[in-house]
């Protein structure tokens, strides 16, 4: 069984000016980051986003797309732990979640807590 593959990037950090990634709101999203995205690495800090639903994450699937094709690479960091679950629940976790040493440090209770 093989490890999930984490992007570990030195990227522009991008904070979206939103705090729900929902119908409606995802275009302001994509109209911000995506010209980023194709010229550099981008990490989006996801700690201000209360709800996701899915148009924020197919907003989020064009991201990391339109990188992959730009030769780049986006990652999505400290999301909430609401948006964390919808993040698992539907496999995106493995692929977008950034594990630097910020998040994987506030990581580390959470795991522990649930081993308990």
């Amino acid at each position: 069984m093989s490890a999930a593959v984490f992007p570990k990037i030195d990227p522009t950090i991008a904070t979206p000016e939103i705090a729900e990634l929902v119908r409606g709101n995802e275009r302001q999203l994509l109209d911000r980051i995506a010209p980023l995205v194709r010229q550099q690495d981008v990490t989006l800090d996801l700690a201000s986003i209360d709800r996701i639903d899915a148009a924020g994450l197919a907003a989020l699937v064009t991201l990391y797309r339109d990188a992959s094709k730009a030769g780049r690479r986006f990652a999505v960091a400290n999301p909430t732990p609401r948006v964390r679950r919808v993040l698992a629940l539907v496999g995106l976790d493995a692929i977008l979640l950034y594990r630097g040493a910020k998040e994987t440090a506030s990581l580390r209770p959470q795991l522990e807590q649930s081993a308990a």
